[in-house]
């Protein structure tokens, strides 16, 4: 017979959405009632607050069952013995793990450190890439705030230079985007950092376009993918970055504070993590998980989140999530105030949209969404941005997005 405490441990690396797998094979169907009538029973394994209609899913995604259930056993486990069950059990699965996330993500093992979000990935390499007074770094003023920071505090500490370039939101030319880099891009140019997805409006970048430019300037790239990765159907080997961050608690549904960072084999040696490491580890990609002690009941349950995720398939939640922003913005796209900052066409566009009421602030539409109709947005307002963005996720119900199709054309009326 099983002890209590295996009996936790093997539920914690055991548990599977299997009864959900009848409901994805019939979202593959034409029929839009039938798709929705699958994803009805998809939602059944999401906790829903009754209390508003969560509509910034892009900010972090809920957990379904399974994924909670399995961070709750690993939590149990740990705390019958920390010191043995987090060291000696819990993390012997790290290995196995971090080939489940490398296959997933299109990158060697050997490439692929486990964190805990996008931004402390990102600011390891940021902080850890050997630059000199005077090299240049190419961005954009709509990349992450926190990775602007980071470059900024480089270009304070260390007289890197920051080259800026401009884009107009909504942008859908690949050509158009791509040229914007080519002019940016000088023989001091170094680095050249690009968000897959921008967090702002949904819009995809031509990573690989700007990818091979730069390469071929003899510059290295740094991929923000926070909004890309289990979100829209790609592999890193797809983007050929050098470096690339990732958080799991977006839209892989991962417990909160998961997530993931990219090195090219041969650029690890050259990276300063941000804790210091054993010389042994120095061309080790290992060397950025020696932080001390972690979440290992959090980092163990990402699993379960792999799990749901491969029942689901990347292709149909990719194709959901669009059909999910094709299905609120067609509605309200025609009305003579709205402007929307996110293009319609799927290439350049994910599951995010973000739109503005001409006349009206953006902070004041969020409120009175709250207030009167019981919808949890993300307020935007960057540069020349003034908007709400709209992340719904694959619980997201027809009939929530029709309270939000009555919202706009209350307010915009």
């Amino acid at each position: 017979m099983l002890s209590r405490k295996d009996f936790i441990y093997r539920s914690a690396m055991s548990v599977l959405p299997l009864s959900l797998a009848p409901a994805i094979v019939r979202c593959s169907e034409n029929n839009v009632d039938a798709q929705d009538d699958a994803w009805i029973n998809m939602r059944k394994q999401f906790i829903v607050s009754n209390e508003f209609i969560n509509l910034n899913n892009g900010a972090v995604s809920p957990q379904p069952y399974p994924v909670q259930q399995a961070h709750e056993a690993n939590l149990k486990l740990a705390n019958a013995g920390p010191s043995y069950f987090m060291w000696r059990k819990l993390d012997q699965q790290r290995e196995p793990l971090r080939k489940r996330l490398a296959a997933l993500f299109g990158c060697d093992a050997e490439e692929l450190a486990l964190n805990r979000n996008t931004t402390e990935g990102l600011n390891s390499i940021i902080a850890g890439l050997t630059l000199q007074r005077g090299d240049e770094v190419v961005l954009c003023k709509y990349d992450y705030p926190n990775m602007l920071n980071a470059w900024q505090q480089r270009a304070q500490r260390d007289g890197i230079v920051l080259k800026w370039v401009e884009l107009k939101l909504p942008e859908e030319s690949a050509d158009e985007i791509v040229a914007k880099y080519k002019e940016a891009i000088t023989p001091e140019t170094k680095i050249v950092h690009v968000t897959h997805v921008l967090n702002w409006t949904g819009q995809i970048m031509p990573v690989k376009q700007i990818a091979n430019l730069a390469h071929a300037n003899g510059c290295e790239v740094v991929l923000d993918a926070a909004h890309s990765f289990a979100h829209i159907d790609f592999k890193l080997s797809d983007v050929e970055v050098d470096y690339a961050a990732t958080s799991l608690h977006k839209w892989l549904c991962a417990p909160f504070g998961t997530g993931m960072l990219y090195i090219r084999k041969e650029k690890i040696k050259s990276i300063w993590p941000a804790f210091a490491s054993p010389d042994s580890l120095t061309g080790n990609i290992r060397k950025f998980e020696n932080i001390g002690t972690r979440s290992f009941a959090a980092e163990m349950a990402i699993n379960s989140a792999i799990d749901f995720h491969e029942i689901i398939g990347i292709q149909k939640k990719e194709e959901r999530l669009r059909y999910l922003k094709n299905y609120w913005c067609e509605q309200v796209k025609s009305l003579p105030k709205i402007h929307f900052y996110s293009s319609m066409k799927k290439e350049y566009c994910s599951g995010m949209a973000t739109f503005g009421i001409q006349g009206i602030d953006a902070t004041q539409i969020d409120t009175r969404l709250m207030n009167e109709f019981k919808i949890h947005a993300s307020v935007v307002k960057v540069e020349q941005l003034n908007g709400i963005r709209i992340s719904p996720h694959i619980y997201t119900s027809l009939s929530e997005l029709d309270v939000l199709v009555k919202a706009i054309k209350t307010l915009s009326a």
